[in-house]
């Protein structure tokens, strides 16, 4: 059993400002022995942020578990029936691949707050955490723990900046938020998708910057556009229809105003390529 001492105090004297120590500390220490657990015993941590196991890696691991052994004990507490993970999820799967009937493990005795805190600081500082399941670790540290965004950005070791922004990715439809949490977008590509306004145009921005594989910055741009376009030409429907159109034939930006169309090319290449559209020079063959 883990230092109950230790476990009685409170979270922020628990935990500390590195969960990886207080890990390491209930791992190492000489009173906290681990024993053979059932794995059937053991039920997945509920407050889990990860949601995407690589099948590739685990599999690795479950390589490696078979050749070797479980080297680090799971962390689990005793449950109405059998035990609950508190940490090492990876461990636990790829135990199960391995086809492993018991596992190295250390039981604990923390309360539902503490559990929730330490499996998800765990999993902020240790794991590979998609910006999206980090976000949502993230909230549920502050709706349910009762940190501030402050003392959030203290205990994970980010700014608070960065917090905030990343508790912003929340509200990003569902389908871009799946792209985000399965790799296909990435962190700067949410946050500029998150800074157009309207779910259907942040969709569609997704769509096209996972199908064209759009750079952060080529994606900016492209945001920035529209945005501009949507202000000015809010009022007048007609050529707001006229500029998709022209877009389409071109293929390029464009801005309609009442009295001027604007034309926007990337390089000579990009222009010429507009004037044969234009029919001003004739197509070129190579």
């Amino acid at each position: 059993m883990a230092d109950n001492k230790r476990l009685g105090k409170g979270l922020g004297e628990l935990f500390g400002g590195d969960i990886d120590k207080v890990l390491d500390e209930i791992t190492n220490n000489e009173k906290a022995s681990s024993s053979e657990i059932s794995i059937s015993e053991i039920r997945t941590n509920p407050y889990q942020p990860r949601k995407v196991f690589d099948p590739e890696k685990l599999a690795e691991l479950a390589e490696s578990i078979k050749e070797h052994g479980v080297f680090q004990p799971v962390l689990v507490r005793k449950a109405i029936e059998g035990y609950e993970l508190v940490a090492g999820e990876r461990r636990l799967r790829a135990a199960k691949i391995a086809e492993l009937e018991k596992i190295p493990a250390i039981v604990v005795d923390f309360n539902d707050t503490q559990m929730m805190e330490v499996s998800l600081l765990e999993n902020i500082q240790r794991e590979d955490l998609s910006p999206i399941e980090e976000a949502e670790a993230f909230k549920q540290l502050v709706d349910k723990v009762g940190y501030t965004q402050e003392e959030l950005a203290k205990r994970v070791g980010k700014s608070r900046t960065y917090v905030t922004n990343s508790l912003r990715l929340l509200k990003l439809p569902y389908e871009v938020k799946e792209m985000v949490r399965k790799g296909e977008l990435s962190y700067g590509q949410a946050r500029t998708i998150l800074s157009v306004e309207g779910e259907e145009r942040q969709k569609a921005l997704a769509r096209r910057a996972v199908k064209e594989g759009l750079t952060v910055r080529q994606l900016e741009k492209l945001a920035a556009r529209k945005i501009v376009v949507r202000k000015e030409l809010k009022k007048d429907p007609y050529l707001e229809e006229v500029r998709h159109r022209v877009e389409d034939i071109l293929g390029t930006s464009v801005e309609v105003g009442k009295k001027a169309m604007t034309i926007r090319y990337n390089s000579t290449e990009d222009l010429n390529r507009i004037l044969e559209k234009l029919g001003a020079i004739e197509e070129s063959y190579e």
